[in-house]
């Protein structure tokens, strides 16, 4: 039985088809269009981004500004530990407390914090003396006032077998001093004098004191070591430049020296840096700040910007020769501007997904934003201003002009009596003796390489059993680190690695960890604190913490006292007149919320503090100690919310970091879907989705091995990587499903050397030019650089080895052209024999 295909199906089948192939001619015919004109204009396409550039660069030197709120960047923007920080401080304002013990607990504010170490195997205890001395050189500086948490000692030992676990010794001691500002521009002013100050005093204090390390920290701290990542990095983006400036001019050069284009290459490094700087101007006019995570820009734009500049060097060198060169740039736009339109618009759709209102880390939207800018600015400026510069140097080849010292060549007659040196620096590639027998370009060194070493090994049957084992190990490890993804919400990971912040959060963790933050319950609806009920249910919420609450001292009180109170008069008037007024007991009048009805007086609210014993992990101890506290604030009759101003940083920090990444991930899956019918080939976008998807779970694997954290930098690299695999393995695709050679090997071979130079030559660049960013001492550039470095070398691993083997093993098969071409040479060999046929006197005119 056969069946056959319906003639309806066949006729839609054909009817997309010559949908894509009118779109895809229509999108080439405009880059043509769009070549010539720039081509034809060359000097104004010159001078607009220029002129564009020097508005916007003073812009940028006028208006700089750095954000200095860094919990309004790397905090979640909407999260419930804000709504429950503005209901705790709603209760208990800040003011209300200035004497007591806790005030920090709403929000950070202003304040110092030291921790003494002693030397290893001595007892802190022991330096009583040196400790008061200190403590009351801080107090002699204004507006300072010392707070006692209650877990300030740490490397504890205690004595053997003691029943009342008695202290034996303590490695360290914590102190913090708060500060009384209230909110007022002035007291902020003299708030930040007096940190300044203290950490000043600090290291003064530790000359003094050799036999004990003093560790530091202010509220300005973190805000401080994060900004200096980028005045760290500053010297090293400069190296970096330069590094990518040198690698361009040395990739885009050859032997011939009319052909090769090393200052165009440099050219093109020296458009997006122009581009990212217009970018920047307009960043700040419209009142932008500046942040540390916005160091990761200029790579970013460069990865994707140097791609089209390479490539649009790759399409000049496949252009015909004997053309005028504005037909050559016209062509060259034609082959290439229509692909990077795409991997533009997929580039500007990504960002501008993790710019969307859903997206909840600031940082993340501020640097999606920019990003969106510079792709923009970037196309604009490639097309125009790099444009022009093509248009010129195709100009220079045209009459015969030097690459580098724009300078006519002499004739092959002069050189023959030149010495060899000048031979050397004067050859124009062609051999005398066989004169425009080869395309003079295909001796690009890189192209050389790829063609005649490079593309007959990795096509080799003997090497494709060892890629297929090196790809099965590549997504065991990713796989594997995909199963250990851990989100970064620890502050530190965004300092720099060589501050005062960082050494105080690592000693602090060390010898403080064995204890959480101070935890703040507040019950703010009216209770039956006299129900036993009720009492029950406060013992089991606090089962399992340190606590200190005026519940339990009240009921203490009561217990020793022998006093009963079963009803509310009792409870609440022996609680005012007799246990508040004991000066040991005086400092809960702040915890407590009485409301006056009548006569009768009322509990409205009131609070508590806990404390949790952990492990050295406090962080993610303290997220799920969050996150199971909560639940039980619904079900519970009591109504309590928890809160300590770490759960703003921590609060859903998981889901609200990697949300931008699986948005961005679904609006370019979605595009590539939607336009799956609407490109020259459905496989080409199969291919496309398979590839990114790898590359991608690869990036995140590997990261999570090499102790990457999923924060705000390392999302928007995953981001970024989305982009760069599409940028660099988009032409290979096409180019190898449109092949129309006999076998997919032959195909494979083709478009590695259509597009493999450029995609080297960026890749090349871009690994090269992150090599400075390893010797910041910075965590923040150091993740940046870790994750870059994944995302090239996954890209490079998939374009030169994964895909030239698999493309070899899967669809689309080219057996169809091989049958095209036969039943072509079938037809055309019976023409010739129906020829002879007619006429058999005249064979040799056939």
């Amino acid at each position: 039985m056969c069946f056959r295909s319906r003639p309806g199906a066949s006729a839609s089948w054909s009817w997309w088809r010559m949908l894509r192939q009118v779109i895809h001619r229509g999108l080439q015919s405009f880059c043509y269009k769009l070549g010539l004109f720039v081509s034809r204009h060359p000097v104004f396409f010159l001078t607009v981004p220029a002129v564009l550039t020097i508005i916007f660069g003073f812009s940028l030197l006028n208006r700089f500004q750095s954000e200095r709120d860094l919990e309004t960047l790397v905090a979640p923007s909407h999260s419930l530990a804000k709504i429950e920080r503005s209901l705790a401080s709603s209760l208990f304002p800040l003011e209300q407390s200035k004497s007591q013990l806790y005030s920090g607990l709403h929000t950070p504010g202003r304040y110092g914090r030291l921790i003494l170490l002693s030397k290893p195997g001595g007892n802190i205890l022991h330096q009583a003396d040196a400790i008061l001395r200190i403590h009351r050189a801080v107090l002699e500086m204004k507006d300072g006032r010392s707070s006692f948490i209650g877990h300030q000692l740490g490397g504890v030992m205690e004595v053997p077998n003691s029943k009342d676990q008695r202290v034996k010794s303590a490695r360290a001691i914590q102190i913090t001093y708060y500060l009384q500002t209230y909110g007022s521009v002035a007291q902020a002013l003299i708030g930040e004098k007096w940190e300044s100050e203290f950490c000043k005093l600090m290291r003064k204090l530790q000359l003094d004191h050799p036999d004990l390390q003093l560790y530091s920290l202010a509220s300005f701290s973190l805000w401080k070591d994060f900004h200096k990542s980028s005045l760290l990095a500053k010297g090293k983006i400069l190296v970096s430049l330069m590094l990518i400036l040198l690698t361009a001019m040395l990739s885009s050069s050859m032997k011939d020296c009319l052909r090769g284009k090393p200052f165009l290459g440099l050219l093109g490094v020296f458009t997006i840096c122009i581009s990212s700087i217009t970018a920047a101007g307009i960043f700040f006019i419209t009142d932008g700040k500046y942040n540390s995570t916005l160091l990761g820009i200029p790579f970013f734009a460069m990865g994707h910007g140097t791609k089209g500049v390479f490539e649009l060097l790759s399409g000049w060198r496949r252009t015909r020769e004997n053309l005028p060169f504005k037909d050559r740039v016209a062509d060259t736009y034609s082959d290439v501007m229509v692909s990077y339109t795409m991997t533009s618009s997929l580039y500007f759709i990504a960002f501008g997904m993790g710019a969307s209102p859903f997206t909840n880390i600031e940082a993340v939207k501020v640097f999606c934003q920019n990003m969106c800018v510079s792709i923009l600015l970037n196309y604009f400026y490639i097309f125009s201003f790099f444009g022009s510069c093509l248009v010129f140097a195709g100009q220079l080849e045209q009459n015969r002009y030097h690459s580098i010292f724009c300078c006519k060549i002499p004739s092959a007659e002069y050189l023959e009596r030149k010495p060899m040196w000048f031979q050397t620096m004067m050859n124009d590639g062609h051999q005398h003796t066989s004169h425009h027998e080869t395309d003079p370009y295909q001796n690009h060194f890189i192209q050389h390489f790829l063609r005649e070493h490079y593309n007959e090994w990795i096509t080799n049957i003997y090497i494709k059993p060892f890629v297929v084992i090196l790809y099965l190990i590549y997504a065991s490890f990713s796989f594997m680190g995909c199963l250990q993804i851990s989100d970064g919400a620890n502050i530190i990971n965004l300092l720099a690695s060589e501050s005062p912040s960082v050494s105080y959060a690592l000693i602090q963790q060390k010898y403080f960890s064995n204890y959480s933050p101070v935890i703040g319950f507040y019950i703010y609806e009216p209770l039956e604190y006299w129900n036993g009920t009720v009492q029950e249910d406060l013992k089991t919420l606090s089962h399992g913490f340190n606590t200190v609450s005026w519940i339990e001292q009240y009921y203490q009180y009561l217990k020793v006292g022998n006093i009963s109170t079963t009803n509310k008069s009792d409870f609440i008037s022996i609680l005012q007149s007799s246990f508040l007024k004991k000066s040991e007991f005086q400092h809960f009048k702040n915890d407590i919320i009485f409301s006056k009805t009548g006569d009768e007086n009322n509990i409205i609210a009131s609070r508590m503090y806990l404390v949790a014993r952990t492990s050295e992990n406090t962080q993610r101890e303290v997220v799920e100690l969050l996150e199971k506290l909560r639940p039980l604030s619904l079900i519970q009759s009591i109504k309590f919310i928890v809160f300590n101003p770490t759960f703003v940083f921590m609060d859903h920090y998981g889901l609200s970091v990697t949300m931008p990444v699986l948005i961005s991930g679904f609006g370019i899956l979605l595009v590539l879907i939607l336009t799956f019918f609407l490109v020259i080939h459905p496989l080409g976008n199969f291919w496309l989705i398979l590839s990114v998807t790898s590359i991608e779970l690869g990036v995140l694997g590997l990261m999570t091995l090499w102790n990457v954290d999923m924060d705000c930098i390392s999302i928007l690299c995953l981001i970024y990587t989305l982009n760069f695999a599409i940028d660099h393995c988009a032409p290979l695709l096409y180019t190898f499903v449109l092949a129309t050679e006999h076998t997919r090997t032959q195909c494979i071979k083709n478009s590695l050397q259509e597009h493999g130079t450029a995609i080297l030559q960026n890749i090349t660049s871009f690994l090269i030019g992150l090599v400075p960013l390893l010797f910041v001492p910075s965590n923040l550039t150091f993740t940046l650089f870790k994750c870059l470095l994944l995302t090239s070398s996954c890209t490079l691993l998939h374009c030169f080895v994964i895909l030239p083997v698999f493309l070899t093993f899967f669809p689309p098969s080219k057996k169809h052209h091989k049958k095209k071409k036969r039943a072509k040479r079938k037809e055309r060999e019976e023409i010739e024999c129906i020829e002879i046929q007619e006429n058999p006197d005249h064979v040799t005119a056939v």
